[in-house]
């Protein structure tokens, strides 16, 4: 059965990191976060049709997956459920204190990954913190909702990390336009 073995590593391949996840949870979400944040990097330049991959962008959104991307919602989640287990209201916390804070944060820390200076990441992030926000509400809001109310709890990490790709994916590309627009002017 040639057409088994694909489906038995992906099982494998899910099964490991389950119990990666299970095992070393911290970790494990680091070095997930780490990998999604350069491949949908690496994505959303081939998207936009960049020949020359900018390797300081991979390796900032890298560095910020690893450092922040995995451990902050970690913490966030594992301790948000101590407060409440109200979805909805875990959901409003998720969505209006987190979520503006960690935007925040990525923006500016991405940016001084790529070696830019406090003033200059600090406008960039100024630039594009409402409109990123923004989309952040109006599309990921109802993905959130789902994975908080409906999605059985191991296999949420699964979800956000899906989610997540999705996000940087988009996030990458925003920044990406950004620069090119302040460039030409």
């Amino acid at each position: 059965m040639a057409l088994s073995k694909p489906s038995e590593f992906l099982f494998d391949l899910v099964v490991s990191y389950m119990n990666n996840l299970y095992t070393s949870p911290l970790k494990t979400k680091a070095i997930t976060s780490c990998t999604l944040a350069v491949f949908g990097n690496y994505i959303s330049q081939k998207i936009q049709g960049i020949q020359e991959v900018d390797g300081d962008s991979l390796v900032a959104f890298g560095l910020f997956g690893l450092l922040f991307g995995g451990p902050v919602p970690h913490f966030f989640y594992k301790y948000i459920y101590r407060f409440t287990k109200n979805p909805i209201a875990v959901l409003a916390i998720e969505r209006l204190l987190y979520t503006p804070l960690f935007q925040a944060l990525s923006l500016y820390m991405i940016s001084r990954f790529e070696g830019k200076l406090h003033e200059e990441s600090v406008r960039h992030t100024k630039l594009l913190y409402l409109p990123i926000l923004m989309a952040n509400w109006k599309y990921l809001t109802i993905l959130h909702f789902i994975n908080i109310r409906y999605v059985p709890p191991m296999l949420k990490t699964l979800m956000v990390n899906m989610i997540g790709l999705i996000w940087v994916i988009y996030l990458a590309k925003q920044r990406a336009s950004k620069n090119n627009k302040r460039r030409q002017v």
